[in-house]
């Protein structure tokens, strides 16, 4: 078991949690932020989506080849679970933010300029 290896993939796990969250539950605090469009908002979301899935892939393929490959001489120094509970308590923050989701208040999108009410 290559610890340093097991640890960059983890790495790469936890920045891909990370950039869920980010991407899902606060999209539209990005785009007021940066002033993006509704399209740019969207190519923020979906970008998003896909990084954080190809850092997630990449993450578990390697460490799968880190608990394969044979063990290295430095690897007694490396720890893992503080890692492990860094993502853990990713995890545990994406599930409070997508339970809270629901009971949230709908909230009322302001018009922007040039938009009217049809009654």
């Amino acid at each position: 078991m290559r610890k340093r290896t097991i640890r960059g993939g983890m790495r790469l796990m936890l920045a891909a949690l990370l950039l869920i969250i980010l991407t899902s539950f606060f999209h539209g605090l990005v785009a007021d932020v940066l002033s993006l469009s509704v399209a740019a908002e969207e190519r923020f979301y979906n970008l998003g989506i896909l990084g954080a899935a190809a850092l997630g892939g990449y993450g578990v393929i390697l460490t799968v080849f880190g608990f394969v490959l044979p063990a290295d001489l430095y690897d007694v120094r490396i720890r893992l679970l503080p890692l492990f509970f860094m993502i853990v308590g990713a995890m545990m923050l994406f599930f409070y933010l997508f339970v809270s989701s629901f009971n949230a208040p709908v909230k009322e999108e302001r018009l922007r300029p040039g938009e009217t009410i049809t009654i």
